[in-house]
């Protein structure tokens, strides 16, 4: 028993002072960047995934009629994910309008990759969102 007590000991210690040592909190993927629930910068926006997330949002934003039929997906430019059950992408997309003018909206997306689950929560242009 005092053999076990020791080593449970022993084990909240390390934890304690790798806790403390700059980085190390960051090497153990508990960096101030990745809060539960929090909103965290995606690093890569030229992602193959991520740029599809917003092309398909744009498709979805259209049969919705949240955007007019114009407007054509030309990239990501950058966005933010949150950690729910699946994920949250709040994604900046650069659209086309008719007359080949730059229209930026944000794109709020909802994925669960194991259930084939994504949803469309929100799209409003750039102006409309702040």
């Amino acid at each position: 028993m005092a053999t076990r007590s020791r080593a449970l000991l022993l084990l909240l210690s390390l934890a304690a002072v790798a806790l403390t040592i700059p980085g190390a909190a960051d090497a153990a993927g508990l960096g101030r960047g990745h809060l539960v629930g929090g909103w965290s910068p995606i690093q890569d926006v030229g992602d193959a995934h991520i740029q599809e997330l917003g092309g398909w949002a744009l498709v979805q934003a259209k049969q919705d009629r949240l955007a007019s039929d114009g407007l054509r997906f030309r990239q990501v430019v950058r966005g933010e994910k949150q950690v729910v059950s699946g994920m949250n992408y709040r994604l900046v997309v650069d659209a086309a309008d008719p007359e080949g003018q730059s229209a930026p909206y944000v794109a709020v997306v909802y994925e669960q990759p194991w259930t084939n689950t994504r949803n469309l929560t929100s799209f409003k242009s750039v102006s409309a969102a702040h």
